[in-house]
């Protein structure tokens, strides 16, 4: 009977999960809501990791039976601490003895250059950078948490698109930003923000969710929108920078992988980010993608588990699963 493995993306905003055969060949999919421990909480992110592996099953249509290996790649793990809440997380869902954790970044870099050494840069709900060279070394610059760090991802484009729209309401700036994120915060008044930030709350994800206002009013032609565009792709191209530095890519060329759904916003985005990254490392290539960052758990579930990840598994993982998410 054929090994079956199990890879999990945990982020700030959704979960998703994908089961594997030993050949590559993908069996199911399942999604479900955020699982990132410091956003979502252990607590949660047990049942959002229960159901997106229950979607999973149901879609490959696999009985609730351990797995042969498992891999997580979770927002906000940075510690062994971290990876213990994690680990106990698969222990209560009975997942199966052989489960490694690390963070979403390790996933994204396995899934975006399919297992080449190279650097992913993550520009999501939250950022942060991440490589591995030929010989092993690894390093991280950002993604420490959106408290002092996530330059440049939607959350700090959000936050600072309240700062700015603040900033206008006062009369210290000029944007077009007051309005929209009036509207999108559900203010009656702009007087009413202390009230929605410090008494009734604000998530991380609605503060992300307020990225795509800026991008709008960067293409209707908002200066301070655009200064705050070119200022995230600045921080971005710094993270993976810092990273290249420490793996001796300063110099050399290196592939660099793009994940998140910041970029989904394309050359509102790229355009600046690709000029900020040819400035600070000018051998860099950038690829987006070959495989997304649930089917790179897949692959290092596989790698972990003794499977030799050539070509062939590689082209099955990135078959598309009639179906979708269930």
């Amino acid at each position: 009977m054929a090994r079956i493995f199990l890879g999990i993306d945990g982020g700030g905003t959704k979960t998703e999960a994908a089961i594997c055969d030993e050949t590559g060949r993908v069996l199911g999919l399942g999604q479900a809501g955020a699982s990132g421990i410091d956003s979502a909480g252990a607590e949660q992110a047990l049942v959002n990791i229960g159901a997106a592996v229950e979607a999973a099953r149901r879609h490959a249509g696999l009985p609730a039976e351990p797995f042969d290996g498992v891999f997580f790649g979770m927002a906000g793990v940075v510690s062994e601490a971290d990876r213990a809440i994690v680990q106990e997380i698969a222990r209560r869902l009975r997942l199966g003895d052989c489960v490694e954790v690390d963070h979403d970044i390790r996933i994204a870099l396995a899934g975006g250059l399919s297992g080449r050494p190279g650097i992913a840069l993550i520009a999501g709900t939250g950022s942060s950078c991440f490589g591995v060279n030929a010989r092993g070394e690894r390093w991280q610059a950002g993604g420490w948490g959106h408290l002092i760090s996530d330059e440049g991802s939607s959350y700090w484009l959000g936050w600072n698109a309240i700062r700015l729209a603040m900033g206008a309401y006062d009369g210290r700036w000029q944007t077009t930003l007051l309005e929209p994120v009036r509207r999108q915060l559900g203010l009656k008044e702009m007087t009413d923000i202390h009230h929605r930030l410090y008494t009734q709350g604000v998530t991380k994800a609605e503060i992300a969710a307020l990225a795509p206002l800026v991008i709008a009013a960067t293409e209707a032609g908002d200066a301070m929108a655009q200064q705050l565009l070119c200022q995230g792709a600045q921080e971005l191209a710094q993270m993976v920078a810092a990273v290249a530095r420490h793996l001796g890519w300063s110099a050399a060329p290196c592939e660099v992988t793009l994940v998140g759904g910041l970029w989904r916003a394309g050359e509102t985005v790229m355009a600046p980010f690709r000029m900020a990254l040819g400035d600070l490392l000018p051998l860099a290539h950038i690829v987006m993608p070959e495989l997304p960052p649930v089917l790179g758990a897949c692959l290092l579930a596989l790698q972990g588990a003794g499977v030799m990840i050539g070509e062939a598994v590689c082209r099955r993982l990135g078959q598309p699963l009639m179906g979708g998410y269930i």
